[in-house]
């Protein structure tokens, strides 16, 4: 009689673990399903009000694109990305990874094609001059310190350059230009990829033109070691991407990692970087092909609304954040 109670014991411990073990499966099962089949796809605009400007300036419109990874199959992407248009931005700037495949530049550009007539600015990221190779996942919550850049197959991205360029977009990689944006002069500057260590911040050190309504820097990939010269310099906004926002993230904790030394609280989104200037750094649009999953952190584009500072002495600026949103119209 107590052999048979301990053997209904065990049973019915034994059912609760293979259930529970059963549900964390299902669970971890449709987690994955989600992140793979419907996060990844689930395109988003994130809006942003940013105190940046001379005083007396008019706002400025700028549409902050990022990291597309681009295949020559996704035509949901390339539709949202067109109707970006529609926003109507005085300004396109592009930060790079523009690319997943060696026949993408077609749809790369069957994407951007109504924002061509739009002033653009751009500079490239490591995933426009090499594709994408499988790597163990693992590799990804590395530190970045510990992680040896493997490198695909090269990318045609002189095709790409020649195209945006054609249509008027200018490559800032270690340029310093002053365009017009809006009837208003605005001074840009850029690095080339810092992930892949191909910046060189001298060739375009020195003080940031002071006549300018806005100083703006650009580069791929947000390093500490380019962001503290383009403060140093008087920038006054900084655009980046790369961190595709942390890719994975926990709710209430954020972003595991930014695969960049930047810290994991500005993985995605605005910051102050120093005293003066700001960090916008965009979640990005697309994924690796290896590892199409996003969790929590849905693929954006960034419409930054830059307006003038306040002229009030000691006045505490501060950046409006709008509520995302997935509809353009």
């Amino acid at each position: 009689m107590s052999t048979q109670g301990s053997t209904g014991k065990t049973g019915r411990r034994g059912r609760r673990i293979r259930n529970y073990a059963l549900g964390t499966i299902a669970l971890g099962a449709a987690g994955i399903g989600y992140a793979a089949g419907i996060e990844r796809r689930h395109w988003t605009l994130r809006t942003e009000e940013i105190p940046v400007l001379a005083p007396g300036s008019r706002p400025i419109k700028v549409l902050h694109i990022s990291d597309l990874h681009m295949l020559p199959g996704q035509r949901s992407k390339q539709q949202w990305v067109a109707a970006l248009s529609e926003l109507k931005p005085d300004l396109v700037v592009n930060t790079g990874d523009n690319l997943a495949h060696r026949q993408a530049v077609p749809s790369v550009l069957r994407a951007l094609n109504p924002l061509l007539g739009v002033p653009g600015i751009f500079v490239f990221g490591s995933n426009d001059y090499y594709g994408p190779k499988p790597k163990n996942p693992a590799r990804y919550l590395m530190p970045k310190g510990r992680k040896k850049l493997i490198h695909g197959l090269h990318l045609p991205w002189r095709d790409l350059r020649a195209a945006l360029i054609e249509h008027g977009w200018l490559d800032l990689t270690h340029v310093r230009r002053t365009v017009e944006v809006a009837g208003q002069q605005v001074f840009a500057a850029g690095v080339d990829d810092p992930h892949l260590h191909r910046d060189r911040y001298a060739d375009i050190s020195g003080e940031a033109d002071r006549g300018a309504a806005l100083r703006i820097g650009v580069t791929h990939s947000p390093e500490p070691r380019v962001l503290d010269p383009f403060a140093a310099d008087g920038y006054d906004l900084v655009l980046a991407g790369h961190t595709h926002g942390g890719q994975l993230r926990i709710p209430g904790y954020g972003a595991l990692v930014t695969n960049c030394a930047l810290d994991r609280s500005r993985a995605r989104g605005l910051s102050r970087w120093g005293a003066n200037m700001w960090l916008h750094v965009s979640a990005g649009l697309g994924t690796s092909p290896y590892a199409p999953v996003r969790f929590a952190c849905p693929p954006e584009a960034s419409l930054l609304t830059l307006v003038a500072r306040d002229e009030r002495p000691g006045e505490v600026h501060k950046a409006t954040r709008r509520k995302a949103r997935t509809d353009v119209r």
